[in-house]
């Protein structure tokens, strides 16, 4: 005779955080500032304001915005400040920084908006695999937000995790 499969999983407390169910939806950009310097090196203010008169901000419209600079120049704050200034409008957030460094951005923010009350004295597994680009910050932060409330902490499925913090 056999005996049936129970599930034990899905009848434990276990909670399975999935950080992909964080991901921000929406297009990313990165501008990159090289593209108006002379040389791709020299930025004279005159140039490079009506260059960002002339270009078409549109396309950013409700996206992530990434502000970087390619070339080794060096550029002044205000230079960035001022591409800031045309995206506040139409982009969602806008960060100076890489592609990676914006997802870390729009991680973070997603992250502290969490509930914890859901979370208070259960065991958490932060899941291990994604499809998505989740930066390895996001699982950091993760784990730190949610051992203030968990019983215990783990990282990666049900059947293999790594136990990162109890109580």
């Amino acid at each position: 005779m056999e005996k049936e499969i129970v599930n034990r999983v899905a009848k434990s407390k276990l909670i399975t955080l999935d950080l992909e169910d964080f991901y921000p939806k929406g297009d990313r950009y990165e501008i990159d500032l090289s593209q108006w310097l002379e040389h791709g090196l020299i930025l004279r203010e005159t140039p490079f304001r009506n260059a960002l008169k002339g270009h078409s901000w549109e396309m950013y419209r409700d996206g992530f915005v990434a502000i970087t600079c390619h070339s080794d120049a060096i550029v002044p704050a205000w230079a960035y400040m001022l591409v800031s200034a045309y995206l506040t409008e139409i982009a969602k957030t806008t960060v100076v920084g890489s592609l990676e460094n914006l997802e870390t951005v729009l991680f973070k923010d997603s992250l502290n908006a969490l509930d914890l009350q859901t979370l208070k004295d259960r065991p958490v597994i932060i899941k291990g695999c994604s499809n998505l680009p989740v930066p390895p910050s996001a699982y950091v932060w993760a784990a730190q937000r949610i051992q203030t409330v968990a019983k215990s902490v783990m990282y990666g499925e049900a059947c293999s995790s790594v136990p990162i913090f109890k109580k």
